[in-house]
């Protein structure tokens, strides 16, 4: 006998079987006050079944293809483009990805394209676009057959989010932890709303909301104030409002000097317009009446060294985040080494990045002693090289393991890290790991691997803002930030802003 409900349902997942999506990667995070710029050389490029090889560690690429199994997608890896963050983007970059991503999506159109799955930062600037991100969402809907497909993905709390990402995409989700350890849940989510949608005609909208708040990345972890009651409003809200599929909390990053630079709201709702509009209102209100938690307490170089007196253990850290390598400068700052050596500061240690140093002690053995100038090559805001003599007491290829497999370096792409050819070299108690490569200082692996247990030094360097905090704060005594001088100086005034929408706190009197 037949069944006509078991017919129907059978036709339904027939329907839905094998859905087609591309998926495909384009990251980097902006900063507009560090010179030069990021070059096609600068990117990591990983084309069709090389994508694949990101899903180790929690990446989110991770996240998208075990839906993908789940629901029997027929996942089509186009080009992941990335690079850690750095000066203004080169337009090559640009056009190749577009390229790539548009040859792809011609070729696989014959048999269907049934969705669009995007990582992405959302805060890229290139030489002729001040929102790379929302470009390339509004180039990827102009292809004819895009034009009615879902498009979802996933971006970074530090977006700043434009109104051409939102009018152009159906489902963005922001990782909702910082540092992050949830970059591959928020694929899982961002995946999940996307299968929804393949299976519906209808299409959500996104509303966004944009206080004129700016936060430097170290008031933005998610454990604290102004974020931790942003982020649990924000969860209230989908909570209260089932029409809501997803409500972001963006930080946003001010250092790439643009009009919607800072902090933002954004909804994806299939419901009442107006009703979420009135939930970001909420949440708006909630960060201008938080807007001064957001501005970390800074301590002067001077200071942190006499408190150092204070402690008889370490390891005490010297947060410097105007040097940050993850928010897109060179460092290469010697402001700390050179206190710390001026000091007489036992068992400290700095990274450094310094390519140029590496090759001059290329050709010197173990133990030998030589004259160097360290850091402070780049041109950028600081100090400039310190002479020094030094022994070299380490040489390494640079590439090591992350022990943290939800942290920052493995949650991005997944798998080894690379620092470039590395040397360990040492002036009375100060250890220098000088690296080849700019590499963000967010796991203990980086010393480990460099022959330097972090838990045994006194104090401990960290060109960082807050992606070292999982890693470093278990083995800290204390931590000290910074007011110093560079491209990402957490003192906003500091800095030469000219493209940000005014006025904007904390630039102007509100």
């Amino acid at each position: 006998m037949i069944d006509p409900e078991g017919l129907l349902e059978q036709a339904q997942e027939d329907l839905y079987a094998n859905r087609r999506v591309l998926v495909a990667g384009f990251v980097h995070q902006t900063n507009a006050f560090v010179e030069g710029r990021t070059n096609l050389e600068d990117f990591e490029i990983h084309r069709g079944g090389e994508m694949l090889r990101m899903r180790a560690g929690a990446s989110p690429v991770s996240g998208v293809m075990e839906v993908a199994e789940d629901k029997g997608w027929e996942a089509l890896p186009v080009v992941d483009v990335r690079a850690i963050s750095g000066p203004t983007v080169a337009d090559a970059v640009v056009d190749l990805f577009w390229a790539e991503f548009r040859a792809v999506a011609d070729r696989e159109a014959e048999d269907g394209i049934d969705g669009v799955f995007l990582v992405l930062h959302g805060a890229m600037v290139s030489e002729s676009l001040q929102d790379v991100e929302g470009e390339m969402l509004r180039r990827i809907r102009g292809v004819e057959h895009l034009s009615q497909v879902p498009i979802c993905g996933v971006i970074d709390p530090h977006a700043n989010f434009t109104e051409a990402m939102g009018r152009q995409s159906d489902g963005f989700i922001a990782h909702r932890q910082n540092p992050p350890t949830d970059l591959r849940d928020a694929a899982t989510l961002a995946a999940d709303i996307l299968e929804g949608l393949m299976q519906t005609e209808s299409r959500p909208t996104t509303v966004r909301d944009h206080p004129p708040i700016m936060w430097p990345p170290s008031g933005t972890t998610t454990d604290e104030e102004p974020m931790l009651p942003l982020e649990r409003r924000a969860r209230e809200i989908e909570a209260e409002l089932p029409d809501v599929l997803a409500v972001n909390v963006l930080a946003g990053f001010p250092y790439a000097d643009v009009p919607e630079a800072g902090v933002g709201f954004s909804a994806v709702t299939t419901g009442d317009l107006e009703l979420s509009r009135g939930a970001l209102r909420e949440l708006n209100v909630m960060a201008s009446s938080l807007r001064e938690a957001g501005t970390p307490s800074l301590m002067t170089l001077e200071e942190a060294m006499t408190r150092l007196g204070d402690h008889l253990e370490g390891p005490v850290l010297l947060v410097e985040p105007s040097d940050n390598v993850g928010a897109g400068a060179a460092g290469d700052a010697t402001h700390v080494l050179r206190a710390l050596v001026d000091h007489g500061v036992p068992d400290a240690g700095v990274v450094i990045n310094d390519p140029e140093t590496v090759a001059v002690l290329g050709d010197a053995v173990l133990g030998e002693r030589r004259a160097v100038e360290i850091g402070g090559k780049s041109g950028e805001i600081g100090s400039g090289p310190l002479p020094l003599e030094v022994e070299l007491v380490y040489r390494s290829d640079g590439r090591f393991e992350a022990e943290n497999r939800e942290g920052h370096l493995t949650g991005s792409s997944g798998g080894e890290t690379y620092m470039g050819p590395c040397a360990v070299v040492r002036h009375g108690g100060v250890s220098v790991l000088l690296t080849s490569r700019r590499t963000p200082s967010c796991d203990l692996a980086q010393w480990r691997s460099q022959g330097i247990d972090p838990e045994d030094l006194f104090v401990i360097a960290v060109k960082a803002a807050t992606e070292h905090e999982r890693a470093y704060g278990p083995i800290a005594r204390a931590s000290y930030v910074l007011d110093l001088p560079g491209p990402c100086a957490e003192s906003l005034t500091r800095l030469p802003f000219e493209n940000v929408s005014r006025p904007v706190y904390p630039l102007d009197e509100l």
